[in-house]
């Protein structure tokens, strides 16, 4: 199905992904393409309604400026730059950009000049988000001001008769009060789009690419009983029936009695070809001597497509590796223009020459999008509303060497977790939770006696898609039934921290 399209042009902000993040909230198709991509690849892709170029870290008057095809400006179709993107429709139409006196971050109240297709429905003073170095400082000719602020005096511009629209701020930011109307407005009022992409249309779009593509030969999948690879399993179940096997990987870094609960799911619940593979001494083996978190996540990687590769051996006409790859995966492991924030087991550690193809269905979604394909692919609510769970495992829940001593302190810390949370009802409202090993040791007292033990972290977040995220406000009471519980039950921590760190600037895992 051809769905209608906004394109966000990728300047290399970290926050351009939450512009197709936005886009799809209002029912239309989004997606992420680098800046070098060529006005007649954009005209190939069909059903292209509108372009976003994103904001950026650069100075478009730079000579090292990331820049657009020129001949995108000549496409006829709307274009809304944002921060980075205004300056540069600014800079490409004989406008003036230069350096602000002080740099702007953080919440500034704009006043609208005019009234707009694009800031229709604002009052006249509102909240946004700022997040800028360079100005605008004149606006080439057919451009007006559509708004302003005590600090920048141009922060919206319009050229209606070209279709072209810019803003200083972030709309897609939650900070922005009436982001969500700019961008509806765009969308809908300017650019004529059509609201019909929908979780069925994704499932039959998936459907038939994953079926041409494998062309009757088979796939496996590395399912690890998460809600990722949980509905990859099932949207490619529903495509090729028997030709997928899913290889249950036991690599030792599971929590406490997760190996018996995804067997007795998939294999006897939900009736999927299943091959359990009992590799723990391997990854340990493996991972043996290794600190760094980015090494650890390339080795499991590593190690997980070799067990594949050896496990496809065993079926016939095996030509597909199938991964529950997300949006957000592929996003922090890096892309042309942001930098790499972390990799990806299922992304960064791929060997350089793989024997097997990739199928990775949903690699455009984010979390929350997935959960909702799972529930109309049928999935029992159970499994789609576990809460996520790295590939890697434990092994990044512990900060250092991964030991069986360490895991066992982890697995037992971690149910005690989410017991505590179940008793106290925030299993249904808190979005992920784990604890952390770290590798400091501090003293304590423990029946008269010194003691001299780790200090174990405790990580509770809210969040919707996993892009951003907030740590959770657990009431002291439980966080102290949490502490006491885990010193007297744990051996080898005396110490328990709650960790108070947002994404950004933190990532949600620890490693």
């Amino acid at each position: 199905m051809n769905y209608d399209k906004i394109i966000v042009i990728d300047f290399g902000s970290q926050t351009n992904r939450l512009i197709t993040r936005r886009i799809r909230d209002q029912g239309v198709y989004s997606e992420l393409y680098p800046h070098t991509i060529k006005a007649a690849d954009i005209e190939a892709l069909k059903n292209v309604k509108g372009i976003i170029l994103s904001g950026g870290p650069n100075s478009v008057y730079d000579d090292n400026a990331l820049r657009v095809d020129p001949s995108l400006f000549s496409l006829d179709i709307p274009i809304l730059g944002i921060c980075y993107g205004m300056q540069l429709i600014v800079h490409h139409y004989g406008g003036t950009i230069e350096k602000t006196p002080s740099r702007e971050y953080g919440s500034a109240k704009i006043t609208l000049q005019k009234q707009s297709r694009l800031l229709a429905g604002l009052e006249e003073n509102e909240t946004v988000w700022m997040s800028h170095g360079d100005h605008t400082t004149a606006l080439p000719d057919g451009f007006k001001r559509i708004a302003y602020s005590p600090s920048c005096d141009i922060a919206a511009i319009e050229n209606d008769h070209s279709n072209l629209y810019g803003v200083q701020f972030h709309p897609e930011v939650q900070h922005t009060q009436k982001g969500h109307t700019i961008l509806k407005n765009f969308i809908f009022d300017i650019c004529g789009a059509h609201a019909s992409w929908t979780m069925e249309n994704y499932i039959d779009t998936q459907v038939s690419h994953i079926r041409e593509k494998t062309e009757g030969k088979n796939v496996i999948l590395g399912l690890s009983g998460g809600v990722d690879s949980s509905v990859t399993a099932m949207i490619i179940d529903k495509a090729i029936g028997n030709r997928l096997t899913c290889i249950f990987v036991d690599h030792g870094l599971l929590r406490e009695g997760e190996a018996d609960q995804v067997m007795e799911a998939f294999a006897n619940h939900m009736k999927l070809n299943i091959l359990k593979v009992d590799a723990q001494k391997r990854f340990l083996f493996a991972l043996k001597g290794t600190v760094d978190p980015e090494k650890k996540r390339k080795i499991i990687g590593k190690t997980f497509i070799q067990v594949f590769e050896e496990a496809a051996e065993a079926i016939d006409d095996v030509a597909f590796l199938a991964q529950g790859t997300l949006y957000t995966d592929v996003i922090e492991s890096g892309s042309d223009t942001a930098k790499t924030i972390k990799s990806h087991h299922n992304v960064g550690g791929l060997p350089k020459i793989m024997k097997l193809d990739l199928i990775e269905p949903l690699n455009k979604l984010f979390k929350d999008e997935v959960r909702t394909l799972g529930k109309s692919l049928g999935m029992p609510e159970t499994m789609i509303e576990r809460q996520p769970f790295p590939g890697p495992g434990l092994a990044i829940r512990i900060i250092g060497e991964v030991t069986e001593k360490k895991l066992e302190i982890v697995r037992k810390s971690d149910k005690i977790l989410h017991e505590v949370f179940a008793s106290n009802g925030l299993d249904k409202t808190v979005w992920q939770y784990f604890t952390v090993l770290t590798p400091l040791k501090t003293v304590g007292v423990m029946g008269d006696k010194r003691t001299y033990e780790h200090v174990l972290a405790v990580r509770a977040i809210t969040s919707l898609d996993g892009m951003s995220a907030d740590w959770a406000r657990i009431p002291h009471n439980v966080l102290e039934t949490l502490s006491n519980r885990i010193i007297n039950e744990v051996h080898g921590i005396n110490r328990v921290v709650y960790d108070i760190t947002s994404k950004p600037p933190g990532t949600i895992e620890w490693e």
